[in-house]
C-alpha cells in the first residue's frame, strides 16, 4: 500500500462529518474536491473523472484509485467488478495507467535481455540483486529469451535506499556493461562500488506506484502485474494464451 493509500484510508477511518454539502446535480466535482482537501490536503490528485459506478467519481493518485460519491458523502477504496461481463473495471484502469507509466521511461533505463529474433512478448521485471527467486529467474534468462520473451529489468532493492542491496543496484546500473554486471551480481559476485547518474530511485518510486511489495514482480504487456517467479515454459504458455501474436 502506498503512502497516499495509507493516509487516505487512515483519515477515512476517523469518522465524523467530512463531506461537502454541494448539490451533486449542479457541481459534483467541487464536492469531491472539497472532501479531498479535508482528507488529504498535502496531496493533489492526478485525475478526477466519473467512475463506472453511477453517482461516483474516480480519484487517482498515481495508480492508486479511490471512489467518492458525487455529493462527497461516501468513499471507498476497492475494485468495481462488472459481474455479467466478468470484468474487473478497476484493475483494467490500473493496467492502462501502468502501461502509460512505462511509456514514459527513458529507453536506456531498463537492462534488456532480448531474444535473437523479434520478440513475441516484452515484459518488465522489478528485480532485487539479493532476491533468491530473482536470481533463479535470471539464471534461466536464456530460456525466457529462447521462448521469445524480452525481459526488461528495473531495479527494486526491497531493503530501501542507502542499503547494501541499493548500492549493489547502483553499481550494476553504473557499470559499462550493465548486462554482464547484473549477471555477475546475481551470481553472488561483489561488484566494486560505483557512483553515477542512475535511475534506481526512479525505479523504486515507480514500483511504489505499482504497489510492488516483492520481487520479482513481472509487468505484462497490458500493464497487469504477476508477482513471483514463473518458470520459462509456464510463463511463455501464459503469455501466448493471454497475448497471442498475429
Amino acid at each position: 500500500m502506498t503512502r497516499i493509500s495509507s493516509a487516505f484510508l487512515s483519515l477515512l477511518l476517523l469518522g465524523g462529518t467530512m463531506y461537502a454539502c454541494a448539490d451533486p446535480a449542479s457541481e459534483p466535482p467541487a464536492a469531491v474536491k472539497q472532501v479531498l482537501k479535508t482528507l488529504v490536503p498535502d496531496h493533489r490528485p492526478d485525475d478526477i473523472r466519473p467512475a463506472p459506478l453511477a453517482g461516483y467519481f474516480e480519484v487517482r493518485y498515481g495508480t492508486d484509485i479511490f471512489y467518492i460519491s458525487s455529493d462527497g458523502r461516501y468513499a471507498f477504496h476497492g475494485d468495481i467488478v462488472d459481474i455479467p461481463a466478468q470484468i474487473n473495471l478497476t484493475e483494467n484502469r490500473r493496467s492502462e495507467l501502468r502501461k502509460a507509466l512505462f511509456g514514459k521511461l527513458d529507453g536506456e533505463q531498463p537492462i534488456i535481455f532480448a531474444p535473437r529474433a523479434k520478440p513475441k512478448h516484452v515484459i518488465y521485471v522489478f528485480t532485487d540483486v539479493d532476491c533468491t527467486f530473482c536470481r533463479r529467474f535470471h539464471s534461466e534468462i536464456t530460456q525466457y529469451n529462447d521462448r521469445g520473451i524480452e525481459v526488461r529489468y528495473l531495479a527494486y532493492p526491497r531493503s530501501g535506499a542507502d542499503t547494501p542491496s541499493y548500492f549493489k543496484a547502483v553499481a550494476v546500473w553504473c557499470a559499462n556493461d550493465r548486462r554482464a554486471a547484473l549477471t555477475r551480481a546475481k551470481a553472488g559476485e561483489n561488484l566494486p562500488a560505483a557512483s553515477c547518474k542512475n535511475p534506481v530511485l526512479e525505479h523504486m518510486a515507480l514500483a511504489e506506484q505499482f504497489g510492488v511489495s516483492g520481487t520479482p514482480t513481472l509487468i505484462l504487456p497490458d500493464g497487469s502485474s504477476l508477482p513471483g517467479y514463473v518458470p520459462p515454459a509456464q510463463l511463455a504458455a501464459y503469455l501466448d494464451q493471454q497475448f497471442p501474436t498475429r
